[in-house]
């Protein structure tokens, strides 16, 4: 089966959304319990508790993201190169917060002193603070547009700083994030351990819930006024063309063009909504139905930013015409197509092993569990 070069476009728009929901779905409540390690944990033994109960699996769930940020390498080139020189000190700052894990997962229990693993307590809250606050706020930098540019020779001029990324906008939708993966991390928490524990990952996981919920739908408010992209004209399919050749204007409310033109897209930030209010309703009932829900308020979520820039990748703010999009941004059709096999042959494998390994390792971390085996655990 030989697909044409649009519709691959269009299949690597899908995949590397799906590798962003698995990542979001799987390292997200890795994420959200590094946030709540010093909170939920009330001395020493708790903590081991939280830390064991994603210790075996946190690095697998890892290569999400790895998947995800080579997908984009490799599909679309002019994306990762006008993002990494931008964004560059923002990723740094995830980059070095995410090495926080690996190193406090293996030596915080290597030493006794209270202090020493106090330390490492607080270095692994940020390494799931940070990572799931940017993510949120370089979300939110996408709805507004980065100030960046191409010449006619194709090469990237970032012209922000840093600073500039802490738009309220793009805080708010930084806290709709860091919500959705707390929330997401209690809800797991909540399934995975027992007694007082699990009590408290119960309130943080409404509290978190309730959280998102306004944030979303503040954020959703927020883009229905703001400007938005539109792609006015491209050139022919059949002529040579570079990034600069088509016509991009900015209008109020143009982000919600897409819900119009296709209203099933609606139903992404329904499931976000539902998914959190049933969150709410089932944390204390049903577990595991109440973590089949925030993984899809998380998917609904993704969607939802999919969905709203739809067919822009990286929009531009400051030149219009630069932004990336789905049609102008992509590799070639013979890149496109290698990649799409070799995807439908590992992502199924991927994640069969996935559910096997989470099928092992099921069933609840306790205090009990813990102390017995006090030499063999992190």
């Amino acid at each position: 089966m030989i697909f044409d070069y649009d519709t691959l476009k269009l299949i690597w728009w899908v995949l590397v959304g799906t590798l962003l929901i698995g990542f979001a779905v799987t390292d997200g409540f890795d994420l959200g319990v590094c946030a709540l390690l010093p909170f939920v944990g009330r001395n020493d033994e708790e903590r081991r508790v939280i830390i064991n109960s994603i210790g075996p699996t946190w690095d697998g769930n890892q290569v999400w993201l790895i998947t995800a940020g080579g997908a984009i390498f490799a599909a679309w080139p002019a994306v990762y190169a006008a993002a990494f020189s931008g964004l560059y000190i923002a990723l740094l700052l995830v980059l070095f917060a995410l090495f926080f894990r690996p190193v406090g997962f293996d030596y915080r229990s290597k030493v006794a002193d209270p202090r020493w693993r106090s330390a490492w307590d607080w270095a692994l809250f940020a390494a799931g603070f940070v990572p799931s606050l940017v993510f949120g706020v370089a979300f939110g930098n996408l709805l507004r547009g980065l100030p960046f540019h191409f010449d006619v020779s194709m090469r990237a001029y970032y012209e922000g700083s840093f600073f500039a990324l802490l738009h309220p906008f793009a805080l708010l939708a930084g806290v709709v994030s860091l919500a959705m993966l707390v929330m997401h991390g209690a809800v797991f928490l909540n399934l995975r351990t027992d007694g007082v524990i699990r009590q408290r990952a119960e309130r943080a996981a409404r509290s978190a819930a309730l959280l998102f919920i306004v944030a979303f739908a503040a954020a959703g408010v927020w883009v229905s006024t703001m400007e938005g992209f539109r792609l006015a004209a491209l050139p022919a399919a059949d002529v040579a063309s570079t990034i600069l050749d088509k016509t991009v204007t900015m209008v109020p409310g143009g982000w919600l063009d897409n819900y119009g033109r296709y209203p099933a897209m609606t139903a992404a930030p329904v499931i976000a909504l539902l998914g959190a209010v049933l969150v709410v309703y089932l944390i204390g009932r049903r577990p595991g139905a109440a973590f089949l829900c925030s993984a899809s308020a998380l998917g609904g979520v993704i969607l939802t930013a999919g969905f709203s820039l739809f067919p822009f990748l990286m929009p531009s703010s400051t030149y219009p015409s630069s932004s990336l999009t789905l049609w102008d941004a992509t590799s070639s059709h013979l890149t496109l197509s290698w990649m799409f096999w070799a995807a439908m042959v590992f992502l199924p494998i991927v994640i069969s092993y996935t559910v096997w390994v989470y099928r092992v390792m099921k069933g609840r971390v306790s205090l009990d569990y813990v102390r017995q085996q006090s030499d063999s655990l992190y």
